[in-house]
């Protein structure tokens, strides 16, 4: 991967992080036309670029995340359930690394899930349109565990991670906004230990980054 591949890649996550596409799908198909070479740093570039976009999340919501004004027990509270909520992910991610790896290699597999993504959100707001929660703060450490194992089917590449949150945020009825403002904050714990986990493989099994790597 060269530095003009990385911007052009690094473009495509910006855009697509934020909307219930998959950003990893669509980095994977980009790769793919451009022709580029699949290695054990790109599979990792294509996680760990997701970082930075979801880093914006921070910036835009930090005023609440470090809002206290339910007091801090409350707060305290919605940050465990931000960690209860990312264990599926931890879980099922250790466990078959391997064979996502193996996916974000499959065209294919990323162009059915896209397809069939897109026809889910078609049809999600009549099957979950029944919302109850207007506040994701509110949410019961059970939902949380819920929608964290919604959000594990994104380690299928081409299903989207906030459209599959969301979606599991509806199932337990909360409305769009705050099923969407949880599956953002879900977004930061769950990302960080991807990205954490894919940097330490990726130096352990190639005895560290080299100087083009770095500068990636």
């Amino acid at each position: 991967m060269n530095v003009f591949e990385a911007i052009v890649i690094a473009i495509v996550e910006g855009i697509t992080e934020f909307i219930p596409i998959s950003s990893t799908g669509h980095m994977i198909i980009t790769q793919k036309l451009m022709g580029m070479q699949e290695d054990d740093f790109s599979k990792m570039f294509t996680v760990a670029i997701q970082l930075g976009a979801i880093l914006a999340v921070v910036v835009l919501y930090y005023k609440k995340l470090l809002s206290a004004k339910n007091g801090w027990k409350k707060q305290f509270e919605f940050y465990l359930k931000l960690a209860v909520g990312v264990i599926p992910a931890l879980v099922l991610g250790y466990f078959f690394s391997e064979k996502i790896d193996a996916m974000l290699e499959s065209a294919t597999v990323v162009a059915v899930s896209l397809l069939l993504g897109g026809i889910i959100l078609l049809f999600i707001d009549k099957v979950f349109n029944r919302p109850v929660t207007d506040d994701e703060q509110k949410i019961s450490y059970k939902q949380s565990v819920i929608i964290g194992f919604w959000q594990c089917l994104a380690m299928i590449p081409g299903v989207s991670r906030s459209a599959a949150s969301i979606i599991g945020g509806m199932h337990q009825k909360l409305t769009r906004s705050a099923a969407a403002e949880f599956s953002f904050f879900l977004a930061i714990p769950t990302m960080m230990a991807a990205t954490g986990y894919k940097l330490l493989k990726h130096y352990t099994e190639n005895g560290g980054f080299n100087a083009q790597e770095i500068k990636l």
